[in-house]
């Protein structure tokens, strides 16, 4: 007894008739006669009374009501695995750096799952090292972050640049310029993230440049948090633009001269895994036409 046979036998069944099953199921009389004569003998009982008009024996009765279920779940997973198979249902695991999993990702996702409802997205916090990491363990299958530390191993393809500005009191000396020069900072009190902290190795390399860092700094652990330091006094930030697209009341931002001062962004995954395959392939796609 397979599937098709039981497929065969409702149609029979819902139409009263051998000759409008074969005509819907686009079969010839005999195969169905055939099926039906073969699930008959497979089961040992007989299933319909034929005539000039089909009735059902009791076996029948008992088969259709039972087998209802069965054929509506075994087609119901025929239909998932054909989604799984054209890229259309699928869970995938996604990490994200911020802060661009708070700023950029959530509209991205949100139109991405309106065009593919049946595909699941689980997604993971974390820094470039972290979500590296994870990538190598098979713990995700994607990462949006920024560029990782050489190694063949991870396949990164760059999707866009996040430029900086320096955030600060609104009456702080530095307020009064229009442009603020990197080596200007270092007489100031400097907020910064933590060592595993893309933005932070970019602010080292920023003031390295300008003469090193200054002596007065103080580590938060959170990139969407400085802003709110920075209001409360403590000290100045140097913060992606895209963070203080409302400023916290208290707080002004400036431009930062200097051809460093921006983050490179892109996809990361496994170079043995790309291109990406099924669902994968489809949010990596997605990701690429939203964010370029």
């Amino acid at each position: 007894m397979d599937l098709k046979m039981l497929k065969t036998f409702h149609t029979i069944v819902q139409h009263g008739s051998f000759i409008r099953a074969a005509e819907e199921m686009n079969y010839a009389q005999s195969t169905v006669t055939m099926q039906m004569q073969k699930l008959e003998s497979d089961l040992g009982v007989q299933l319909i009374e034929r005539g000039k008009k089909i009735r059902l024996t009791e076996a029948g009765r008992l088969l259709y009501e039972q087998s209802l279920p069965i054929v509506r779940d075994m087609e119901r997973v025929q239909q998932n695995m054909s989604e799984l198979q054209w890229g259309m249902a699928g869970s995938l695991r996604l990490g994200v750096t911020e802060p661009t999993a708070s700023y950029r990702l959530p509209g991205v996702l949100k139109k991405f799952l309106t065009l593919y409802p049946k595909i699941r997205i689980t997604v993971e916090f974390g820094s470039t090292p972290a979500q590296s990491e994870r990538l190598l363990q098979g713990d995700i299958d994607l990462a949006l972050c920024s560029a990782p530390d050489l190694g063949a191993e991870l396949y990164f393809e760059p999707l866009f640049k996040e430029p900086f500005l320096v955030l600060m009191p609104e009456d702080h000396p530095l307020a009064k310029q229009e442009v603020v020069e990197p080596d200007q900072i270092r007489d100031y009190p400097l907020l910064i993230t933590s060592t595993t902290c893309p933005y932070r190795r970019k602010l080292e390399m920023v003031m390295q440049d300008a003469g090193g860092m200054p002596l007065n700094t103080m580590e938060i652990g959170s990139m969407t948090a400085l802003k709110y330091y920075v209001a409360g006094g403590l000290g100045v930030a140097l913060v992606p633009k895209i963070t203080v697209d409302s400023l916290p009341e208290g707080t002004t931002a400036r431009a930062i001269s200097g051809d460093l001062v921006e983050m490179t962004l892109g996809l990361l995954c496994k170079t043995s895994e790309y291109p990406l395959k099924l669902a994968g392939a489809k949010l990596y796609q997605f990701l690429k036409q939203e964010l370029r």
